[in-house]
């Protein structure tokens, strides 16, 4: 499928909400997608021919990084790595605090899943800040594996994630721009 006709289908399907969660978020609400097979076949298929050939494993974001993320692991026939919030997953693990606007969070990924050497794709469905993608690099860093590629449905150009990410070296991509 030619690129511009999947931006033109995702920015018909995907709804914007305003105020939501809070005020001044305009909201990207990608649930449409997954009424329509036929398209998210196609977000997979771009997704994949993205890092086709690139990576040795995906890792995906909690949560939502988990719809396209297995997707695309299995359409490029590697394995897929769930990253956690804390206290999500058993040990062991390794984990990777980060900040928020207001205070911290943190992350974990179960260990010995990600091999010294390997070649990492880091989803998630929308680059913002950068601040979770930043310490899911580190988590997957501490492995010793290389983060060579993040992909994402959307980014949103505004919030300059993409500058946070440009410490790794590794490419971008996102389907489609706010």
């Amino acid at each position: 499928m030619e690129k511009t006709t999947l931006i033109s289908k995702l920015k018909e399907t995907i709804i914007n909400v305003p105020d939501f969660p809070i005020e001044g978020i305009q909201f990207k609400d990608i649930t449409p997608i997954f009424l329509n097979p036929k398209l998210y076949e196609e977000v997979i298929e771009d997704l994949a021919n993205f890092s086709r050939g690139k990576v040795d494993a995906v890792v995906g974001i909690e949560s939502r990084g988990y719809l396209f993320g297995i997707g695309i692991a299995i359409a490029l026939d590697v394995p897929f790595i769930l990253i956690r919030k804390k206290g999500k997953l058993p040990p062991p693990f390794v984990s990777e605090k980060y900040d928020l606007e207001y205070g911290t969070s943190e992350i974990e990924m179960r260990e010995g899943q990600i091999k010294p050497g390997q070649k990492i794709l880091i989803h998630d469905d929308l680059l913002a800040t950068g601040g979770t993608t930043e310490a899911a690099s580190r988590l997957v860093e501490k492995q010793g594996a290389i983060v060579s590629q993040f992909s994402f449905l959307i980014g949103l150009k505004d919030l300059e994630g993409q500058k946070k990410l440009e410490q790794f070296g590794a490419e971008i991509y996102e389907v489609l721009q706010f």
